[in-house]
């Protein structure tokens, strides 16, 4: 353990009185700072010899950080072993070159030459230094400087995670989309005219080749391959997710959105039998299932992320095309909740691996998120936009509620209402958010908080904990700011 005041040596050079001066006032700091500062000045007295003290402060092990302060006097004696400064190099360059930990020594720059490049002797030049020269820089890179001194780096190495288990799977699913995932990536980004052909080029392989996801022969138990085959798709839903951030950060436009909707459109008949098959279980398709309904859901997350409203109330507003209709009545075009699906498969697993989890589906989803960069709480607040926006169509059209927003089980790990909500106490950030729920005032939402009061309109329950709409909007609060 360190001791709580770190001894630190400071070397310089007696170039001007007002130099002198400066290294005083930087030895002031780093003291009232909690730094042992050993300094010539407050530390060699009269009849000292000079080179030992020098010697002692370089090579004593209580020393723990030495700071070279080098300006443009400092560089020239260095380099040509004269006074003090040369002699202190004579010393301080064999233990850089030659030891191990480097990690004692620090050069300190307070000046620049005329061209505007640092003030170091040569046996300092290939090494990183803190830069003090710039009076408008001083205050954040005097921080850098006791970060070094406390051994307290700004930026921490993270521990190191297990490696992704699609990795050492043989029997990995290839989707076969990596040179078009790359070609539209980099069109989205660089704004290419063809944008919008290499982003249908790679939704089009996309959806084509998920076809290698199917599970076509039983093995074992079921879940199993399901989790298998779901875990194996992971590359392709984050290739797909950042492919839809680019759109939404940096090609938010009209033709774009509708890429996006015409994309889930493809996806619809994976969750349904193929039209060959004339035998079935209700299990068969959940794989898809599940990575449909994620994808959807971090795709409305994408969207919230960059405040994309307007192409989130496309998304949620228009139908979807069912190329066959055996399994959904006589409708050919159904609304968003047709992403939602309760999966008996999972809860099979919850029952016959006695997991007493209150949801499989609400895990596996939180789990995964870990593989993506986005905070879950991104991914819930979606889930509950897509709930609150079926609520009200629901509530309005007097028909069944389709959207369950599963992913609240983690509901006890957010506190007060969702961000995009909590902003909404702006008027002017309400009256851009409204589109996305389809109304246009507040007052439009005071009869849907009745009925969920009232129980009129359902909310998810789990064990004896429910969500409160009324929170996560921040209702109360809503448009009360101009």
């Amino acid at each position: 353990m360190e001791d709580e005041n770190t001894k630190l040596f400071i070397s310089y050079s007696w170039s001007s009185p007002e130099h002198e001066q400066w290294v005083l006032n930087l030895a002031t700091e780093l003291m009232e700072a909690g730094v042992d500062v050993m300094l010539d000045k407050w530390n060699l007295k009269e009849g000292h010899d000079a080179y030992a003290f020098m010697e002692k402060m370089v090579t004593d092990p209580s020393i723990k950080k030495v700071i070279i302060v080098c300006d443009r006097a400092y560089a020239d004696k260095s380099n040509k072993r004269h006074g003090g400064a040369g002699t202190e190099a004579q010393i301080i360059s064999p233990e850089i070159y030659e030891k191990e930990n480097q990690d004692k020594f620090v050069a300190v720059l307070a000046e620049r030459d005329e061209d505007g490049n640092p003030c170091l002797p040569v046996y300092y030049k290939s090494r990183i230094y803190i830069d003090l020269s710039n009076g408008d820089l001083y205050a954040t890179n005097f921080e850098q400087l006791l970060r070094w001194i406390y051994n307290k780096p700004l930026y921490i190495k993270p521990k190191i995670g297990k490696k992704p288990s699609f990795l050492s799977d043989d029997n990995q699913i290839i989707l076969g989309t990596t040179s078009r995932f790359k070609r539209a990536l980099d069109s989205i980004h660089n704004h290419k005219e063809y944008a919008n052909g290499a982003i249908s080029d790679y939704f089009s392989t996309f959806t084509s080749n998920l076809e290698e996801f199917r599970i076509r022969e039983r093995q074992g138990e079921y879940d199993d391959q399901l989790m298998d085959n779901i875990n194996k798709f992971l590359p392709y839903r984050n290739e797909a997710l950042e492919i839809i951030l680019a759109i939404a950060q940096y090609r938010n436009t009209s033709e774009s959105i509708q890429q996006i909707h015409r994309f889930f459109e493809s996806l619809i008949p994976y969750m349904d039998r193929p039209e060959s098959l004339t035998s079935w279980t209700e299990w068969d398709y959940d794989n898809f299932k599940f990575i449909v309904n994620e994808l959807f859901i971090y795709t409305v997350s994408c969207l919230l992320k960059y405040e994309c409203f307007n192409s989130i109330s496309y998304l949620l507003s228009q139908n979807y095309y069912l190329e066959r209709n055996s399994d959904y009545g006589k409708n050919v075009m159904v609304g968003y909740p047709i992403f939602y699906n309760n999966l008996r498969s999972l809860e099979y697993r919850n029952e016959r691996l006695k997991l007493n989890r209150i949801s499989v589906h609400a895990d596996t989803l939180e789990q995964r998120s870990k593989t993506i960069g986005m905070p879950f709480r991104y991914f819930m607040q979606a889930d509950f936009v897509l709930f609150l926006r079926d609520a009200i169509a629901c509530y309005l059209n007097n028909t069944y509620q389709s959207w369950w927003p599963i992913s609240l089980v983690y509901l006890d790990r957010h506190s007060g209402p969702f961000e995009i909500f909590a902003r909404t106490e702006s008027k002017l950030y309400f009256d851009r958010l409204s589109i996305i729920l389809g109304i246009t005032n507040k007052s439009d939402l005071a009869p849907i908080m009745t009925a969920f009061k009232e129980g009129k309109l359902q909310v998810p329950r789990w064990n004896f904990n429910a969500p409160n709409p009324l929170m996560l909007i921040g209702y109360e609060k809503m448009a009360t700011l101009r």
